[in-house]
């Protein structure tokens, strides 16, 4: 194997880190602002949850795939391995929930200021956007926490 290898790995289980950081911390802040009920607070919060996203959460989606398709390369690792098939159909999951996330996160943080201007409370489209939000966000981390399982486990599922 490389010598290269231990700093792929690196690179990958800290942006592996950050994508589960960013998006618990994230989510819980997100939260915690929708139950104040204070428009305000949820269009400030939600303006950073959308920011943070871009900043951290979009390049580990990106880095993601590329370091472990390198490791995957230099350890000789099929593709057609079952727990590599896995991991990559979860994180096809994921993907099919982040994104609609991040557009909901940014109507959310327009919904919230124009009822926060307006000194309204939330509009029903901004509650029924979160009640997606919710919908998404709790597999979307129940995919990236069985991706951690098998990343460490490496099971034969087969």
């Amino acid at each position: 194997m490389s010598e290269l290898y231990p700093w792929v790995k690196l690179l990958h289980i800290l942006s592996s880190t950050l994508l589960l950081g960013a998006g618990l911390g994230t989510a819980f802040s997100l939260w915690r602002a929708d139950r104040t009920g204070d428009m305000a607070v949820m269009a400030a919060v939600a303006r950073n949850v959308v920011v943070a996203d871009w900043l951290f959460t979009a390049p580990a989606v990106v880095v993601q795939p590329a370091t472990g398709f390198f490791m995957m390369h230099l350890a000789a690792i099929p593709m057609d391995t079952p727990w590599v098939l896995a991991s990559l159909a979860l994180y096809g999951v994921i993907g099919a929930c982040w994104l609609p996330v991040v557009w909901i996160q940014i109507r959310v943080a327009r919904l919230a200021a124009d009822a926060a201007r307006a000194r309204t409370e939330a509009p029903v489209e901004l509650r029924r956007l979160m009640a997606w939000w919710y919908a998404l966000g709790w597999p979307a981390f129940a995919g990236v926490i069985a991706i951690f399982g098998l990343m460490v486990f490496k099971p034969a599922l087969g």
